[in-house]
């Protein structure tokens, strides 16, 4: 039997519209009256998640960051963390320039650069621009104001003008030796955190603080940064939305992330008998 089911938020528990639909938070509600554990298993870090807590209140846990940052929001606690150094995020930041690149620093905050976010379609991330407008740190210049007050930061994201744009990024981390984790997100994201941290890491963490074996989770997610979770999962769910490597690895799928997939795999799999 599963106790503990956990959600990607863009592309799956979130849909198009960048919502938790009524659908959604009823089977959260659901899984929670029955004693299941529900998280968000996300990249996101914990500023961006915030508007969304106060719908989802039966949600204590956040594997953020790509698994960099495990939080308990019931204490107000990080139970792990593991960051990126200060000379890393300097490289990365460095990396991005070369590309005309928008990099974005995530810790508990996320810090952008205020030219860039008022152009996030030029960096396919127009979806986001509303968001970004409400909950981002914007700096006038975030390589400088980064050498002057830098800080060990949870992930880097670069957002790139095109996929090819990512690709020379991709490939100058790798001539450089920089050692990272990376992941593809979105369609021009490339999300950079410390070797070794994944969404997989990051719910082992958490599940060895609640005593709970892996064989008990079910991880539902639609991209290549869930890739490890889902491969580590009891049950790993792809959404029909996912791509196609996510849909290889997974035990089944569920609804695209408009018509509540999220609340299809609590009806299914977490709650039956």
């Amino acid at each position: 039997m599963y106790q503990l089911i956990a959600f990607d938020m863009d592309g799956t528990l979130l849909g198009s519209d960048k919502q938790i639909s009524p659908g959604n938070r009823r089977a959260i509600a659901a899984a929670a009256r029955a004693g299941k554990t529900v998280i968000l298993n996300t990249g996101r870090c914990l500023s961006e998640l915030e508007e969304y807590l106060g719908l989802i209140p039966e949600v204590r846990y956040l594997n953020c960051a790509s698994g960099a940052l495990v939080y308990d929001l019931k204490e107000k606690r990080t139970l792990y963390s593991s960051l990126l150094s200060v000379e890393t995020v300097k490289q990365l930041l460095e990396l991005a320039a070369m590309e005309q690149a928008m990099p974005h620093i995530l810790l508990e905050q996320c810090i952008v650069q205020k030219s860039h976010c008022k152009q996030m379609e030029r960096f396919g991330m127009g979806v986001y621009q509303d968001q970004f407008n409400r909950v981002t740190v914007k700096w006038e210049d975030i390589g400088r104001m980064y050498g002057e007050k830098p800080f060990p930061a949870a992930k880097v994201n670069i957002y790139h003008t095109s996929p090819q744009s990512r690709d020379r990024t991709e490939e100058r981390i790798r001539a450089s030796g920089l050692e990272v984790a990376m992941a593809r997100a979105e369609t021009t994201s490339l999300e950079l955190s410390a070797p070794g941290c994944d969404k997989g890491v990051g719910l082992e963490k958490l599940c060895a603080c609640l005593n709970l074996p892996m064989e008990q989770t079910i991880v539902v997610g639609d991209a290549d940064n869930d890739l490890e979770a889902l491969k580590k999962a009891g049950l790993a769910v792809a959404m029909a939305n996912a791509g196609e490597a996510i849909k290889a690895v997974a035990d089944v799928v569920v609804a695209d992330c408009d018509h509540d997939g999220c609340a299809e795999a609590v009806e299914r799999y977490l709650l039956r008998p």
